[in-house]
């Protein structure tokens, strides 16, 4: 917790530096809240909670048990079909959804339960709206490595303007925060919906533009016969990709992958928009250095929320194999789902949890994250204990992060006792230093002591 704690308030730090307030929200939220917001395959993944008291028909707790049993037969005759050694899967999730009633669940991520915020208490808050939130959000996953059931998101977002500005400010944000965690090397892609509907447009696909996005989305991890492969599985024509080939394998600089776009996209006003709009927020940062990040144009990159229209963001760091760290983007009328129409928002949420992996592995977190305790005193005998403890209020009171080793263990244990725990400064009280009223202060890591007073030890560690 305290090194989890340490990239949370990190992130909120910078979060406060840019303006962004802190609210919280619920962990449960409608039903009629989540589905619908997040495409078929996030609705899946929604944590539903069965109504308390509810009682479940007799009738129907038979179909279900029938549906069970058949589910089961299946795939044990598929798995004696097959010469596969891996674990039977079941999916109850159908029957199960048949079953119950459930009119709540679990929160999905924090944008949508911050829409629902934002209509509630219209008439409360100042707009343009600058809020962050940090909070676990639930997800009916499969865990793995970087994939979570719960998870922390650290988010923040602006709503009531449609000012680029915002955009620009959130990639500051993300290198900044990132920066100061300690990564070196990771890589913020920036797209526009608006040039994924121009491509759409391109092939007269605008009704399928779901069905491409996801597709081009996963260019990296299926490559692109794979992407090739799904398109044609989901309808697009062999003609249709050989248009859409060229635009999603565009290489080059930033600035020569939009002007490649823009004569692509010649006929399409909306994706000669998004071309623009990428563009203003890369002239933003242009003026203002990136301390670390490097800032890339990816017209692959689409995330599978339905709500973007605009921006869509991801970071990736280059240092360890991880998916994205963080990611988000401008949903123009997300409000309008809650009865709010035409109030504009951008968003960006960073991973907490991956974040915390990748700084693990890269063993890159200071020495500082792991000290919840600055300065252990240790006693010889009780005399001994009652002459620390008004000292150890002391340096409370100067902010000292500071506890006193109960009297009556062996120095070694509690020299031991700090060592395991990370403390970096002892100070030892025997009969000699409560005699001299010098006492003897010791540096963990290089075993240095001195003869420090009690005024001296308060000025030299206090605030």
């Amino acid at each position: 917790m305290v090194r989890r704690n340490f990239i949370f308030d990190t992130i909120k730090g910078v979060f406060r530096k840019y303006g962004y307030r802190q609210i919280e929200t619920p962990a449960m939220e409608n039903i009629s809240t989540l589905t619908g917001k997040y495409g078929d395959e996030g609705d899946k993944l929604i944590f539903k909670i069965l109504n308390s008291g509810n009682f479940i028909d007799q009738n129907e707790l038979s179909k279900f048990t029938s549906e069970v049993i058949e589910r089961i037969w299946k795939a044990k005759e598929e798995a004696t079909n097959s010469s596969s050694d891996s674990e039977i899967e079941i999916d109850l999730n159908e029957p199960i959804r048949n079953l119950i009633e459930a009119e709540k669940a679990l929160r999905y991520d924090l944008t949508v339960p911050f829409a629902r915020y934002v209509v509630m208490h219209q008439n409360e808050i100042t707009f343009p709206f600058k809020r962050f939130q940090v909070q676990p959000v639930w997800r009916a996953d499969r865990p793995q490595k970087g994939r979570y059931r719960e998870f922390y998101q650290c988010d923040a977002d602006v709503v009531g303007s449609d000012s680029l500005i915002n955009e620009a400010e959130f990639i500051l944000i993300y290198d900044e925060a990132l920066t100061k965690l300690g990564l070196k090397d990771f890589t913020i892609k920036i797209n526009n919906r608006k040039i994924l509907s121009g491509i759409a447009e391109l092939i007269d696909k605008v009704d399928n533009i779901v069905d491409m996005t996801v597709a081009i989305d996963k260019l990296d991890k299926i490559g692109l016969n794979g992407v090739i492969n799904e398109l044609l599985g989901k309808g697009f024509t062999e003609n249709d990709i050989k248009i859409i080939e060229p635009v999603i394998l565009l290489q080059g600089s930033n600035t020569e992958k939009l002007e490649k776009l823009r004569a692509a996209l010649a006929n399409s006003p909306i994706g000669l928009k998004g071309c623009d709009e990428v563009e203003e927020v890369l002239n933003y940062l242009a003026s203002c250095r990136l301390q670390t990040a490097s800032c890339e144009l990816d017209i692959t990159l689409a995330r599978g929320l339905n709500y973007y229209t605009g921006a869509i963001f991801e970071v990736k760091t280059n240092e360890v194999s991880m998916g994205s760290i963080g990611g988000g983007g401008r949903y123009d009328d997300l409000t309008g789902m809650f009865g709010l129409k035409g109030l504009t928002g951008v968003g960006i949420s960073f991973g907490a949890d991956r974040i915390y992996d990748v700084m693990e592995e890269l063993n890159i977190f200071p020495a500082a994250a792991d000290q919840a305790t600055r300065l252990l005193i240790c006693c010889m005998d009780k005399e001994g204990e009652q002459f620390a403890f008004p000292i150890l209020q002391q340096l409370r009171r100067q902010d000292v992060n500071a506890e006193l080793y109960p009297a009556g263990a062996k120095l070694k244990k509690q020299l031991d006792y700090a060592n395991n725990n990370h403390i970096p400064y002892t100070i030892i009280i025997g009969s000699q230093e409560m005699q001299t009223g010098l006492l003897t202060v010791k540096n963990m890591e290089t075993g240095v002591q001195e003869k420090l007073t009690v005024e001296q030890v308060v000025t030299s560690f206090g605030r």
